[in-house]
């Protein structure tokens, strides 16, 4: 303990004198490791709040546990804290500090280093000097930039060590791909090297995403060579330069005055945070990356978001000098303009990049639900919880409701979701014995006693959450219930529309509907709920009729009892078979007199 007071005091010390600058600091543990960095406007401010109880969380009071030292590099603005915080975390990788996190590498475009350069698709990166564009977390932009280049420049892909002095001596032959006119043979000399560089030329400027310049220059070399008679030469630069256009048109997502653009979109789950961004040139989006990250210290959707700008102008080398964001970053970045658009061509790019990312946060939920179904049901559970801000998760649900046909043989049905799940076990059945069938206020106020009394004698769980089918006004006889019992329940009621099926959630009194998006999984889940407490009831309801209406038609024939009309139907399994037995059949079963006043009731 003496020993983590002395820590104490010198932090207290070193933060009583920290500058009110921007900069970076970083927290070390006991052993000089590096376990947390941070950026800040002003050191002293923002370090300082570490050390305030009062406004510790339990991940701040945790890593605060864990700071044996205290370093800090002082910078000269705000966006010169964020990239230096970026390096850092990537030379030390800190416990505490938010990772991107991906789970595979994605691929890029390679042109490789080499007197005739090679252009392919790779994982690998090598540090050789060769240039690398992407990484591109779309297949589809990849392939289609590899497609656009493979119809319009023919370049050659074997591994051949091809050099200038090796040309000239005869080294090489032409192979396959030159016959089937995949290849130009450099490696006999059929093409120059000046000509195959102009090619790889051309294809950076693609990969850059500046074919708008690239078809303009290709378009006055055409025509320069038209007047000069060098029609064949001319033809050969205008297919490239249609292929190029019909790429451009299929890419074109906004107007071409837009170009050099970087777009954000942000989207969470709980403590995951999803980032989209793309990279627009000519009004076509040659970039697309979408990932996420996972919260380790309470931050900010701000935070995060300008976390991932840095991360992501770092990677792709943008030199974008607009960034269009879904809302303006408390921040200031030199030469770079922040835009939140509300219309036109820049709202229809934030409007994609959003589709992305919540489309990207979807399949990583339904990837993760495969994996593991219970995490499902939990996280259903923890949204429901989250929707009516209620003090836990509501991890045991029971649902009620009732049946009857014009007040005669009423029940009423309970069932049970324990984790998200039907429990039968737990379902249970009741009828109505105080003669309220036709009243449903009163049959389920009955039900409820029965069922929550029974729970607080026996000292059996009760509940997180109550729906009742019926809106409103069950809603309120379950609160009578809760109020006359002094018992502690959350209490939700299920509203139909006019075709009998699930339109909405209510809860809190007075009875507000929640917002529950129609067809999401949690709205589903509560329309399962919904049909399963109807169906059991149903299921029920029917079941006492049937068996009532059978025992009253046997029961009507003089001398024949409950018992004996039992026996029969066990027996015979309906009314039907039992008059169309005979009286040796039925004497088996009830004896020879009983089977004869039967068979003469159904004969007579």
């Amino acid at each position: 303990m003496k020993g983590r007071e002395a820590y104490e005091n010198r932090l207290k010390l070193i933060v009583q004198n920290l500058p009110e600058r921007p900069g970076c600091y970083q927290y070390l543990d006991e052993q000089g490791t590096v376990i947390y960095v941070g950026k800040a406007k002003n050191l002293k401010n923002r370090v300082s709040s570490y050390f305030i109880k009062d406004n510790q969380t339990d991940k701040t009071r945790m890593l605060v546990s864990k700071i044996s030292d205290l370093k800090y590099i002082v910078v000269e603005t705000e966006w010169d804290a964020f990239l230096l915080e970026n390096n850092l975390i990537k030379r030390y990788k800190p416990r505490y500090n938010i990772l991107l996190k991906d789970d595979k590498t994605y691929p890029s475009i390679c042109i490789t280093k080499e007197e005739y350069p090679r252009v392919f698709k790779t994982r690998k990166i090598i540090r050789n000097g060769s240039e690398y564009y992407g990484p591109f977390s779309h297949m589809g932009t990849l392939n289609g930039l590899l497609e656009i280049i493979s119809h319009a420049y023919k370049i050659r892909s074997c591994r051949l060590p091809l050099t200038t002095q090796g040309i000239k001596e005869g080294k090489y032959k032409e192979c396959l791909e030159y016959h089937i006119k995949n290849c130009p043979a450099p490696c006999t000399g059929n093409i120059s090297k000046e000509d195959y560089s102009e090619q790889i030329k051309e294809i950076r400027e693609i990969l850059k995403g500046h074919s708008q310049e690239l078809t303009r220059s290709m378009m006055q070399e055409m025509k320069k060579l038209s007047g000069q008679l060098r029609f064949e030469e001319a033809q050969a630069i205008k297919q490239r330069y249609d292929t190029i256009m019909e790429f451009r048109e299929k890419s074109r997502v906004v107007d071409t005055g837009l170009d050099n653009v970087d777009v954000y979109n942000i989207d969470n789950d709980e403590d995951v945070v999803f980032v989209n961004y793309l990279h627009v040139a000519d009004g076509c989006i040659n970039q697309a990356f979408t990932f996420e990250y996972k919260r380790k210290m309470d931050e900010s959707l701000d935070e995060m978001l300008l976390l991932a700008i840095v991360e992501m102008r770092n990677r792709y080398h943008s030199t974008a000098r607009e960034i269009i964001v879904p809302f303006m970053p408390d921040t200031e970045y030199a030469g770079v303009t922040w835009t939140v658009p509300q219309k036109g061509e820049k709202k229809k790019l934030l409007d994609l990049s959003a589709l992305n990312v919540k489309q990207y946060r979807a399949d990583r939920l339904k990837q993760t639900d495969k994996l593991n179904p219970e995490q499902k049901h939990v996280r259903l559970m923890k949204e429901l919880g989250t929707l009516l801000q209620l003090p836990k998760t509501p991890m045991r649900i029971e649902c009620f409701d009732n049946s009857h046909i014009s007040g005669t043989d009423a029940v009423a049905a309970c069932i049970v979701y324990e984790n998200g799940k039907p429990s039968k076990k737990d379902y249970r059945l009741y009828n109505i014995k105080s003669g309220a069938g036709g009243d449903d206020y009163g049959s389920m106020y009955e039900v409820l006693m029965r069922r929550w009394m029974r729970a607080v004698e026996e000292n059996n769980p009760l509940p997180d959450l109550v729906i009742v089918d019926g809106g409103k006004g069950q809603m309120s006889i379950a609160k009578e219930v809760i109020d006359n019992l002094h018992i502690s329940i959350n209490i939700a009621g299920l509203v139909k529309n006019s075709h009998h099926k699930t339109e909405g959630l209510l809860y809190g009194f007075p009875q507000m509907q929640v917002g529950v998006k129609p067809g999401s999984e949690l709205f589903r889940l509560l329309e399962q709920m919904q049909e399963e407490v109807h169906r059991v009831a149903i299921s029920f309801h029917k079941k006492k009729r049937s068996k009532r209406q059978t025992h009253s038609e046997l029961t009507d024939i003089k001398g024949i009892g409950e018992n004996t009309a039992t026996s029969l139907i066990k027996k015979f399994k309906s009314v039907k078979r039992i008059s169309e037995a005979g009286i040796e059949e039925l004497a088996t079963e009830i004896g020879k007199a009983k089977a004869t006043t039967v068979y003469n009731w159904f004969h007579k």
